[in-house]
């Protein structure tokens, strides 16, 4: 992959009259891909896209609040799978019962690769968004083989940063792909009298001790009070059930539609 100068320049002193063959040795890019930029009036955004995470941080052009929810999307229910030529595909795992959360999911994407294609491959009950790059990787690096809890999950110092500049966007991130928020219930008797009493709370559901580390971590940060709650079938379960931390989740997060 070269950057738009590296090509310009090829292209230029290809314009001056000299070979591919001489442009080449000048430039030390191969002789095939000037020919395929010189056969090209010119070379289409996609082909020319410099990877977004250069010099240990994003491309400023990037949202970063858009990436702070997708990384939140990721951690929850993504994966990046190699395809061939080292071409990656993310893909988000959705619920159909929540059609804006695929919204959500497309525009994050969309945002942060603009000119990647984002298309929907439907499942029973399950929508995966998908979009493919060869830089995946560079904006996950916590993609690796097998499954996350078996395999450290650490942010980057420029991931970090993001998520400290933008922690209700990957609050949100992670509450849309492996949290919820609910209604409980319970009874009391007043004066002899059993009365039914509801209350909102949110759950957040993970097997990585890493990842429930880096939700509880920014919970703390942004002033939300929560506690472990008990899972029967393995995991860690997080739950937050106070009055005034319920009411900042709203605020912030809300339900997912």
């Amino acid at each position: 992959m070269y950057d738009m100068t590296a090509r310009q320049r090829a292209l230029d002193l290809y314009a001056s009259g000299l070979t591919f063959s001489q442009v080449s040795r000048a430039t030390g890019i191969s002789r095939f891909s000037i020919r395929q930029w010189a056969s090209r009036a010119a070379p289409s955004p996609r082909m020319t896209i410099e990877c977004p995470a250069r010099d240990s941080r994003l491309d400023p052009s990037r949202p970063q609040a858009d990436y702070a929810y997708l990384l939140g999307l990721y951690l929850g229910d993504g994966c990046i799978s190699e395809g061939r030529r080292r071409v990656f595909a993310l893909r988000i795992a959705c619920c159909d019962a929540w059609p804006g959360l695929i919204l959500e999911c497309e525009r994050a994407i969309s945002a942060v690769m603009p000119h990647n294609r984002v298309s929907r491959v439907h499942a029973p009950g399950c929508t995966s968004v998908v979009s493919t790059s060869k830089h995946w990787p560079c904006l996950f690096p916590q993609h690796g083989p097998g499954p996350k809890h078996l395999r450290p999950i650490r942010l980057t110092p420029w991931q970090q940063e993001i998520v400290d500049a933008h922690p209700w966007e990957f609050l949100r991130g992670l509450i849309h792909s492996d949290g919820c928020r609910i209604t409980n219930w319970t009874t009391r008797t007043v004066g002899g009298v059993k009365k039914r009493y509801e209350y909102p709370r949110y759950f957040f559901t993970n097997t990585s001790t890493d990842i429930i580390g880096l939700f509880t971590a920014t919970l703390d940060a942004v002033g939300v009070q929560w506690k472990p709650a008990s899972r029967s079938n393995g995991g860690f379960n997080i739950s937050i059930a106070r009055k005034d931390s319920v009411a900042l989740m709203d605020a912030h997060i809300g339900p997912k539609y």
